[in-house]
């Protein structure tokens, strides 16, 4: 499979955009919420998702939480 070249991508997403399914933009950095630097530590988060939900997540998808991250935005 080939990726479309520039004029299949503008019309695709001109079409997309006709039946309301064009892919909505991203936050600007400027509208993005700024929470602080520190990040909470991952017993607290884990703390924050109910018992039930934890145990639904290992028992569905063998979920761990593992690490509290932080992700630029690109």
């Amino acid at each position: 499979m080939e990726w479309p070249d520039e004029a299949e991508e503008a019309a695709f997403l001109s079409e997309a955009q006709a039946v309301g399914g064009a892919p909505s933009e991203r936050p600007r950095d400027a509208e993005a919420p700024v929470l602080g630097d520190k990040l909470p530590s991952l017993d607290e988060l884990v703390a924050r998702v109910p018992a039930g939900v934890r145990e639904m997540l290992d028992e569905h998808f063998r979920a761990k939480f593992t690490s509290v991250r932080r992700f630029t935005q690109t």
